[in-house]
């Protein structure tokens, strides 16, 4: 376990297009998806990170308290399945289930769609506003595993009401931290090497 932080997007930047299958219901997911909700949280997490499981269950909770209030969730996992077997597909559909996930899981093979929004780490958050551009990216709360801080999600939470809201977010934003993106042999981007 490799701990890393987010790379910080800058913010204002359009949200990258995607075309990804939902790990559970095998239907197309993009941003096209979600054209009709007020804001988009991009999510890149796997299922094997203890990083992702301390939170996966608060991360459930807020998935569900904000996409009634209009914003669109969708989860990424990029990691090297063949090295990680915990994050292929059929793992993720189980994790979904498990964790109570309401927001469509996917599965970027390619590792194209973390390349394009510069993700690093699991859990990796980027939550955009009603024109598709960064207003948010950064930590979920300052809970991690074994720091005893309680999993509250403040700081999204906070973002996605600000979002919501119309409200400015301040830039100076925590990045998150977690496990890196296991890579595929030679697909390491170029923002790491």
């Amino acid at each position: 376990m490799v701990l890393t932080t987010s790379m910080m997007l800058p913010l204002g930047t359009k949200a990258p297009d995607f075309h990804l299958t939902d790990v559970v219901t095998g239907e197309t997911v993009s941003p096209d998806t979600f054209k009709l909700k007020k804001a988009l949280l991009v999510i890149f997490l796997c299922r094997h990170c203890p990083y992702v499981k301390h939170v996966q269950n608060e991360l459930a909770i807020i998935g569900a308290e904000h996409e009634e209030k209009g914003v669109g969730i969708v989860a990424i996992s990029a990691n090297d399945a063949k090295e990680y077997p915990d994050d292929a597909p059929e793992s993720l559909a189980q994790m979904v289930e498990e964790a109570g996930f309401t927001f469509p899981v996917c599965y970027d093979e390619s590792q194209a769609i973390a390349t394009a929004y510069s993700a690093a780490c699991t859990p990796d958050f980027f939550l955009f506003d009603g024109k598709r551009r960064l207003a948010y990216r950064g930590q979920m709360d300052d809970s991690r595993p074994g720091n005893n801080e309680p999993i509250t999600g403040a700081d999204l939470r906070a973002a996605l009401e600000a979002v919501l809201a119309g409200t400015p977010i301040p830039p100076d934003q925590k990045p998150s931290s977690g496990c890196n993106i296991k890579w595929k042999k030679d697909n390491t981007p170029m923002y790491f090497r």
